[in-house]
């Protein structure tokens, strides 16, 4: 966290906060009055003029049983903020699920302080601002809201999607003038990792130059939208950026070597890295990983080296220093707020970003960028926060060198698509960062304790590998 004081009076403090909500919706009981009482009580200590909140995966990751869950967190957190002096208000929640070719789970939630002078939304059919000035007006738009005007929202080309099969990825924006001053405010959730293994195989890494043509598409998209035109930009969501994970592995393993242990029927793999006492220190799965020393190594200053998906795109996109640990996985037991899941490698997952031109309307000597309930259960993302000051009266400011600046994107694209069938094989490619030949193996009997057998990391090899005496396995020197 880091915070710089100016004075800016007729500046409008604004509070853009990016959240994905996943486990929110799935535990309800537990989680949600938690997660609102820690989001409130922020807002109440930050005092914005200007609130935007963009959420990620609404109605959780099992959506069609959890979606009714969202009315009930819209509610509450509607009356918490009418006890404040917060009276205009918006927002845009994606719940349409049955609609794959629409459905994105994002949600954008914004509210604009009593003492805002003048607050105008634009509405993108009209491709102007909206008649009326929000005067005292609340308006929800929930299920079904592709005809909704003052927001454009769209699901990323379904060739993006990893063997062409959808999921709730795509981009939400919504545009504002704030006391004379236009800004774009862009909810976004790219591609996660599906596999350490196969990103453990180089950097960048499959799914990491999938996030990039993702981003780079939506950049574009803004530039060449004559219609609506082009304004400075604030990008918040979940980004799913992760850490270097081949850089990663090779830090945490000098002098450790490498066991590959596999199972005989289905090649499902994972890799102990042990030390010379034959103790494993890392283990590497398709969705494990697991250090000796989990909950204390990742939150040192020496992971952050390793975070490097946004240096390509640096042209493009800004941020603020990163002085806080990283947004995910976290456990999602309220008696384990601080503690990672051992199912990815820690990393910054959740950003706010903004387009070079932001700059120009902002006081660049005045920002906070931090992270909310380091210390309480909010998922296994934790939010993200940035409070800045807009200046007033800056109007639709025009973008600086649009030619040179989509030349820019069309190289940076060319470049990353070397090989389009990478995008539609890269679901395939889960032990892609298995060592290549073994130079010595053995076969491990993997006993239950119970008639049960379960092999944490091997979900799917257990029914077909069943003896009469528990897992046969393969373990192989590396």
């Amino acid at each position: 966290m880091e915070t710089k004081k100016g004075n800016s009076d007729s500046d409008t403090k604004i509070l853009l906060v990016t959240a994905n909500v996943g486990s929110l919706f799935e535990d309800p009981q537990r989680l949600l009055t938690i997660w609102l009482e820690e989001f409130i009580g922020n807002i109440t200590k930050i005092n914005p003029r200007f609130l935007a909140l963009h959420l990620q995966e609404v109605g959780g990751k099992t959506y069609e049983n959890s979606m009714g869950n969202v009315q009930e967190f819209i509610r509450r957190l509607c009356e918490a903020m009418a006890k404040t002096e917060f009276i205009f208000v918006r927002i845009y929640m994606d719940e349409d699920f049955k609609s794959a070719e629409h459905f994105t789970a994002l949600g954008n939630i914004y509210f604009g302080h009593k003492n805002i002078s003048t607050l105008r939304i634009w509405n993108f059919l009209t491709h102007c601002w909206d008649d009326n000035q929000l005067d005292n007006e609340k308006q929800i738009f929930c299920g079904n809201i592709e005809t909704v005007p003052t927001k454009e929202k769209a699901k990323f080309p379904q060739h993006f999607f990893p063997e062409c099969k959808w999921s709730r990825k795509g981009f939400m924006r919504t545009r504002w003038e704030i006391n004379g001053t236009a800004i774009d405010l862009v909810n976004i959730h790219l591609f996660h990792d599906a596999s350490n293994l196969a990103a453990c195989e180089d950097f960048p890494s499959v799914y990491c130059k999938t996030r990039r043509r993702a981003l780079i598409h939506t950049i574009e998209r803004f530039h060449l939208d004559d219609k609506n035109g082009s304004v400075p930009f604030f990008l918040f969501g979940d980004f799913n950026f992760r850490c270097d994970t081949a850089g990663v592995v090779k830090e945490l393993t000098t002098n450790l070597t490498a066991h590959r242990l596999q199972s005989v029927k289905n090649e499902s793999t994972k890799i102990n890295y042990r030390n010379t006492d034959g103790n494993n220190i890392l283990t590497v799965g398709k969705k494990e990983f697991s250090h000796a020393d989990h909950q204390l190594k990742f939150k040192e200053l020496w992971l952050k080296e390793f975070d490097k998906e946004l240096a390509p795109l640096a042209e493009f996109l800004v941020e603020y220093p990163i002085n806080f640990i990283p947004s995910y996985p976290f456990e999602e037991d309220p008696e384990m707020p601080t503690d990672y899941m051992s199912t990815r490698c820690p990393s910054w997952c959740d950003r706010i970003l903004m387009s070079p031109q932001v700059r120009d309307i902002i006081d660049t000597d005045e920002w906070q960028y931090d992270m909310i309930g380091e210390s309480v259960c909010m998922g296994d993302h934790k939010p993200i926060y940035l409070t800045v000051r807009l200046k007033p009266n800056k109007g639709s400011t025009k973008p600086t060198c649009l030619v040179e600046t989509l030349d820019s994107l069309k190289t940076l694209m060319n470049q990353t698509l070397v090989d389009e069938s990478l995008w539609r094989e890269q679901s395939n490619v889960d032990d892609a960062g298995i060592p290549p030949s073994p130079t010595s193996s053995r076969y491990v009997l993997v006993k239950a304790i119970s008639s049960s057998i379960n092999v944490p990391g091997e979900e799917n090899c257990v029914d077909n590998l069943e003896t009469e005496n528990g897992v046969l396995l393969k373990e192989t020197t590396v």
